[in-house]
């Protein structure tokens, strides 16, 4: 329809990405699941009713999307063509979590929408989807009870730091542009290890930053799953992100948290959230195909390397299968 033309993100980045890892042959059919789209009952596990009958109303989409011409759309087709695709990524990252308790990591190619909580959507989030996987963790996959944010995008993540205020089974490390959106006081208590950056930050100070605070993040809370929110709106130039990491930047520091998640043995659980220059797909897949060369994702990487033996017995039994996730 010509939407993601009124809107810096790169709608189209995703696909993309995947393309770029085909091209590369990294992607085969044992290696890929497709993403279902989350269901009202679903969404319902984190959201509101009166949240998501909000959504019926196109002028609150294009608020959420920032999108104005959104609001002139009928609603049917806004459900089609904007909020059935971010149901889907929605239901990839919850899927991708049980993934990532089976096998040690999952990666959706999409999701981190990370400004939206369980009654408010904003910043072109408009559904909960790190809080629903980690929800949808505790509730129903046996053994895991505790576990890490690390949110590394450009922009503070206050959607999840605002549902996740009282809850002391998740710790939240976020690294962000004090100076940009969403500037969420409130939702700052929320933040375990809060690492404030200033305009233009480049790789080296965000490089050693991450690695010591990741690093710190996981000595302290000892999760049983990490949600790394890996943005690539920190990206030099982007139009919002306002931080300088180059893209060799960007590689090292997702290869950085991986690299902890293994030495911890720890389930890694990546979504890719902000990131809104046509050269972020490029760098997304490059940074896959990194972790892959180094051996920090591949096929033989298990949980059963974990060191929580709740969830070396849960492994084991194999206790759910993803249908059971309800996403049906």
């Amino acid at each position: 329809m010509g939407l993601e033309k009124l809107h810096p993100f790169d709608a189209g980045k995703w696909g993309k990405v995947i393309n770029f890892l085909k091209e590369e042959k990294l992607i085969a059919d044992d290696l890929i699941v497709q993403a279902r789209e989350a269901t009202e009952e679903d969404l319902l596990v984190v959201h509101t009713r009166r949240y998501l009958n909000k959504l019926k109303w196109s002028f609150v989409v294009a608020t959420i999307t920032e999108i104005p011409p959104v609001l002139l759309l009928p609603n049917f087709l806004v459900q089609r063509k904007v909020l059935k695709p971010l149901r889907t990524q929605t239901g990839g990252t919850i899927m991708a979590g049980k993934l990532a308790i089976d096998r040690g990591w999952a990666i959706n190619v999409g999701g981190g929408f990370h400004h939206c909580s369980s009654d408010k959507g904003g910043g072109f989030c408009a559904y909960a989807d790190i809080t629903l996987a980690i929800k949808f963790l505790f509730e129903r996959v046996e053994g895991v009870s505790k576990a890490t944010i690390i949110d590394l995008d450009a922009h503070q993540g206050n959607g999840h730091e605002r549902d996740f205020m009282d809850d002391h089974r998740v710790y939240i490390m976020d690294v962000y542009n004090r100076y940009i959106y969403p500037g969420d006081g409130f939702a700052k208590r929320a933040i375990k290890r809060k690492v404030e950056l200033d305009w233009g930050t480049e790789d080296t100070e965000y490089l050693q930053k991450v690695q010591t605070h990741v690093e710190g993040a996981l000595n302290e809370s000892r999760p049983d799953i990490i949600i790394y929110n890996a943005g690539t709106d920190i990206l030099d130039g982007d139009p919002l992100g306002g931080l300088a990491i180059s893209p060799q930047g960007i590689v090292k520091r997702d290869e950085a948290v991986f690299r902890a998640a293994r030495n911890h043995r720890i389930p890694i659980l990546m979504v890719t959230s902000g990131g809104y220059q046509k050269r972020t797909a490029r760098i997304i897949a490059d940074s896959i195909l990194n972790l892959h060369n180094l051996r920090l994702i591949d096929k033989e990487l298990a949980t059963s390397e974990a060191k929580n033996p709740k969830v070396e017995l849960m492994i084991r039994e194999s206790i759910l299968d993803l249908t059971n996730l309800s996403l049906q």
